[in-house]
This record gives C-alpha cells, structure tokens and sequence, in this order.
C-alpha cells in the first residue's frame, strides 16, 4: 500500500509539473527534514506562496522528518486548486501544549492534500488523562474548517493527543484512502469528528481508535461513509446530542459496507438525557459486519456520564425515519440490538431488515425496545421487539 501510494504521488507530481510552474518546496524555504528543527514558518511561506498564486499552485513536503510546532493554513486563496503532496512525515511537538488545533486549513476553496504522515505524538497527554489529572485541552491533528471542495487522500495520521481529524463549518470534504492510528486505550482519540458540515465522504479508510472511529456532532447532514474498517475503537456514532440548547438537528446520513471489530458499539445513535430540543432523521445504516463488538445496534437517548445534570431528564431529541439493514455477525453482550428511545420523545420510524446477529457467535442474542416504534422484514435473529 506505501509503495502504490508512493507511485501515485509521483505520477501527481508528474503531471502537476506539466500543467504548472507554481510549485513550492518548504526545504527551500527553510524547512529541514531533521524532526528537530522547527519547520513551522518555512510551511507557512510555502503556502503564502501558493495561496498567492492566480495559478493551479503546489506544495511539496519531501522525504524525512520535519518538526511543526503548529501550523494554520489559511485563505482565501487567488486560486482554487492547490495541492499537498506529504512524502514525508510530519511530527508535533510531544508535551501538553494546551493547543487546540495543530495542523488547520480555513477558508479554503479546492484544497487536495496527497499521502504522507501526522505524528501527533499524543502519549503523555494520553498518560496525563489516565492518571485522572487536570489536563490542557487534547489538541486536534488535522482541521478542516469553514472550507469547501477539499480532497485528503492516502494520509495517515498516528497518535493524536484528542481527533486525529476534525471537518467543521465545511462543504464538499472527501477523505479517501486515510489511517487513523492510535492505541485502543487511547482517551478521546477519535479517527474524524463532523460537525456543522455538509456533503462529507469518507471512503475506503481504517480507524483503529481509542474513542469513536467516526463521529458525527449537530449540524451535520448529506454524510456518506463506505468502507470503513473499525477497531479497536467505539464504533461509529452520531452524538453525542443535545448537551446544549437549540442545536441545528442531524439528517441524510449513509454507512454501508462497514466493518467493526473489538469495537465498543458498532451502529450507535446517542443523545444527552436532557431537555434540549433537536432531530435526527434520515439515517441509513447497511451492510455492515460485527466481530465481537460490545454493542452492534445502539440507540441510547439517555446519555449522561457519571448521572451529572441530567439525571431523571429526558431527552428533546427526536430521531425518525431510521434504518437498519443487512447487519450480521456477533455480538460480545447479550443484548445485541438495544432501542432505548426517549419518554417524551419517542423514536419513530424505524426500519430493521435482515438482521443476523449472534451473541459470542453462536449464541442467541437479545433486542432491548423502549419508546420506539417501527417494523422489520426479512431475517430477524435476535427476534424484533419493535
């Protein structure tokens, strides 16, 4: 797979030189590929000069280890076909900064990143939130924010402190091809985190987490996610929501062709057990496989970690016009398929369709249903309780 990805960035560059002259190295701009050296202004520049340009402009990142403090790209541009080409690798710096975001693209317009690696070297604040310290905030890897048109293909991003990758406030993002890469015991290492965001894919990609392989937050709509291989990790989720008042709702969501395994939760939809009124509607989730995952089907509208400030509430989050279909394999719980809706907002809608689920792969596994309503087709094991 390296050597395949090597190739086709060097085919990129082949035909970027062709059609171009506005190309950008950050070694010629100070950057040493030392991993000690600080490489931060000598990024910036390259971009400044490819973000200046009125011409389709590049910037490359060669071969080696290159030190970046932390780096916001920003735009607008003069153009709106820049490319980065990562050969290399990119290495954050390894204590607790309390930095929010190490590597930022804002406001651009037809960004297309190619290959390389993130090392965000997240260990000692992973070791400081194990230890149930007081810790700087987990910083973010990878943002896209308030962008549109942006393609990340082939870019694995290693042991980020908090979301190796977080897509806000954007339009038209694919990511293609990606790793997202930390220990299983990892807090809050999400592989990509959607919020307020529009027209997302993400495709043919592996997340081995120690937080949600994917997470999807209010404001989110027209999401397709293919080919996903997940595990360790907590699964794919949307939510948490509702924590906060008037937050816009969730809807159009597709997850097919997904596999979990060792995961925490597989399929999950979670929503605070709080008043706070929202929706989710229009989600699809299919052909998905479970390998001893703890919780392949999940709803839960009763969010509330360690019963505080919501305990007894229920929640204002109305989810409908769900469904579930083509999801088979085991479970590492009893209860295989848990529905437990809110009182005062039922969920509505649901669809369950050729479901086959075993509990430790060959025992019978359970349906857990409250306040839902719906209807099945097709295989039903565990036995519906809609």
């Amino acid at each position: 797979m390296a050597q395949n990805m090597s190739v086709l960035l060097l085919l990129l560059l082949l035909s970027f030189a062709v059609t171009t002259h506005a190309a950008y190295n950050v070694v010629d701009f100070g950057a040493k590929p030392d991993g000690r050296t600080d490489a931060a202004k000598a990024f910036l520049s390259a971009w400044a000069a490819a973000c200046g340009a009125t011409k389709p402009a590049m910037v490359h990142v060669p071969a080696g280890r290159f030190f970046v403090s932390q780096a916001r790209f920003a735009g607008p541009c003069k153009n709106n076909k820049i490319r980065v080409f990562i050969d290399g690798t990119v290495v954050a710096p390894p204590g607790n900064n309390g930095v929010v975001e190490w590597i930022a693209f804002k406001y651009v317009d037809g960004l297309s990143i190619y290959g390389g690696t993130l090392d965000g070297q997240g260990q000692s604040m992973w070791a400081c939130k194990k230890a149930g310290r007081s810790c700087p905030i987990a910083t973010t890897s990878l943002t896209i924010g308030l962008s549109k048109n942006v393609l990340v293909q082939g870019l694995t991003s290693l042991n980020s402190e908090g979301f190796h990758m977080s897509i806000f406030g954007s339009s038209g993002v694919t990511v293609k091809g990606a790793k997202f890469l930390a220990p299983g015991d990892s807090p809050n290492t999400d592989g990509i985190h959607v919020q307020m965001s529009s027209f997302v894919n993400i495709l043919s990609s592996t997340m081995k987490t120690g937080d949600d392989c994917i997470s999807m937050g209010a404001g989110t709509s027209a999401v397709w996610i293919q080919g996903i291989n997940c595990g360790p990790g907590h699964g794919i989720s949307i939510g948490s929501l509702g924590g906060l008042p008037q937050e816009p709702g969730v809807q159009n969501i597709t997850v097919t062709s997904v596999v979990f395994s060792g995961t925490q939760n597989g399929l999950r939809i979670k929503t605070w057990g709080k008043p706070h009124v929202g929706y989710v509607k229009g989600v699809v989730f299919q052909h998905a496989v479970m390998n001893d995952v703890q919780n392949p089907i999940v709803v839960d509208q009763n969010y509330c970690p360690g019963n505080i400030n919501c305990p007894g509430q229920s929640s204002g989050i109305k989810i409908s016009q769900v469904s579930f279909t083509d999801i088979r394999g085991s479970s590492a719980t009893a209860v295989a398929v848990k529905f437990d809706c809110s009182p005062s907002n039922p969920c509505t809608g649901f669809g369950l369709r050729d479901i086959k689920l075993t509990y430790q792969k060959n025992k019978q596994a359970q349906s857990f249903c409250k306040n839902v309503k719906g209807s099945t087709s097709g295989v039903m094991n565990p036995p519906s309780c809609l």
